[in-house]
């Protein structure tokens, strides 16, 4: 068999065999296949897609690619929360504590952002000291004395995925839905788990912008979990604006410690009404507690008691980072920055935002990168004053740019200026759940 044949069949149509689709993933990860053969055949299943048993295939050889974690000697069940990703989308930070002290263990293998999009690892990262490249032995360690531990992908799991990850990034063939479900579900099947909650997001700053396409997503992602033997469910979540008051690395930990503190700024309410929602999901589809209302509130008690707030910190100690800014969030604000007042430049309702160019305007001033080698200044950010519905006079300011003395400060406050359209009638705020898929 020749990567010549594989390219052809997909290129003409045709339905890949199980040998085929296994030749390619260990072609990739023994570099059998060079890169330009490997991109040719993405662009082949890009534009002529894969029935559901090439992407059954696919999913399967990716996540044996690598090495597959074995978590059963543990006493809870494991589970796991994977998002499509957005602007400010940082609910990883609260949920994974609140879900641990509900008696869920959460080995969460995270990425970096890439674009408009944050990343849990970039954003951990903020915190001085922490550590997310850890050994699996270690992972292993703060999993057991923590309940839940968050790392970057390794070399040895679903090492088929990192590959081609990137050469899907560089060919334009990222948003193809059998890749996309290969991609996510090779790496979080790897972490061997007993229940998976998705978040699927939907809108201006989300991968996919239409409620159709997300849906299509969700569900082919619940059912590859549930073929795999991981009870798996999603939310549709919205993405029109930003997740939260806050976009970027610090200032997002800093508000979501704020939000485990209990100390709730409304703007940033719907962070916490999201992680509490996907985190008694996992609990109840865990097996933790039979009933999703009675999950909610074992979660609510974990977050109102401080037992979350308290976890969270243990995970950042045992990731050696400072612990101090579990009490003091303020420790992660650089003082240094300039601030600079966005203001809107008429009176009326806020009718819309383009969240992905607030993530991209955030970029610019080096809170995102545009490939994976670039640096993240982890202090800039923007802090959203107002939200969709909101009422906003002339010269008010929609939020504040918090940014280096730099020229390129100016074109990420006209770019944020712009994605905000205000209009004469006030529309209806997004609803922040959509739709429930469930197998």
């Amino acid at each position: 068999m020749r990567p010549q044949d594989v390219i052809r069949r997909k290129r003409d149509g045709g339905e890949l065999s199980r040998e085929e689709i296994a030749f390619f993933v260990r072609g990739v990860v023994s570099d059998e296949w060079a890169d330009y053969q490997s991109s040719a055949l993405l662009m082949a299943i890009y534009l002529n897609g894969m029935s559901g048993a090439e992407q059954q295939s696919l999913t399967e050889e990716m996540l044996h690619s690598g090495e597959v974690l074995d978590f059963s000697e543990l006493p809870q069940p494991v589970a796991d929360k994977h998002s499509t990703g957005g602007v400010g989308d940082k609910t990883s930070l609260i949920l994974a504590p609140l879900a641990a002290v509900c008696g869920v263990c959460v080995p969460m293998i995270s990425g970096r952002g890439l674009g408009h999009t944050g990343g849990t690892l970039d954003k951990l990262e903020a915190i001085p000291g922490y550590r997310v490249n850890l050994s699996l032995a270690e992972f292993r360690t703060v999993l057991e004395r923590v309940g839940f531990a968050m790392i970057g992908q390794t070399e040895t799991i679903a090492p088929a995925d990192k590959k081609l990850y990137a050469l899907r990034d560089a060919t334009e063939t990222v948003e193809a839905i059998p890749l996309i479900v290969a991609s996510i579900m090779s790496k979080k099947l790897a972490a061997g788990l007993d229940a998976l909650v998705l978040d699927v997001k939907s809108g201006t700053g989300a991968f996919m912008h239409d409620e159709t396409g997300a849906e299509e997503l969700a569900r082919a992602l619940v059912a590859t979990g549930n073929s795999f033997g991981v009870r798996t469910e999603a939310l549709i979540t919205d993405m029109n604006q930003p997740l939260g008051r806050a976009v970027g690395n610090a200032v997002e930990v800093s508000e979501c410690i704020d939000l485990l503190r209990g100390e709730v700024d409304e703007r940033a309410r719907p962070v916490l009404d999201l992680s509490v929602e996907l985190a008694a999901r996992m609990v109840s589809l865990s097996g933790v507690e039979a009933s999703l209302d009675v999950a909610r509130g074992k979660v609510k008690r974990a977050l109102e008691s401080g037992a979350a707030l308290d976890c969270f910190r243990r995970n950042v100690e045992a990731q050696g980072g400072d612990a101090r800014v579990c009490d003091e969030p303020g420790r992660l604000r650089d003082l240094t920055l300039r601030e600079v007042r966005v203001e809107s430049e008429r009176a009326g309702f806020v009718a819309a935002i383009d969240a992905a160019e607030i993530g991209r305007a955030v970029a610019v001033i080096g809170g995102g990168r545009a490939r994976m080698s670039d640096s993240i200044d982890a202090g800039v950010g923007f802090l959203a004053e107002a939200k969709i519905g909101d009422e906003v006079k002339a010269g008010e300011a929609l939020g504040l740019l918090l940014c280096r003395k730099t020229p390129d400060a100016e074109e990420s406050a006209a770019r944020i200026r712009s994605a905000y359209r205000i209009a004469e009638e006030q529309p209806r705020a997004p609803e922040l759940i959509k739709e429930v898929i469930t197998p």
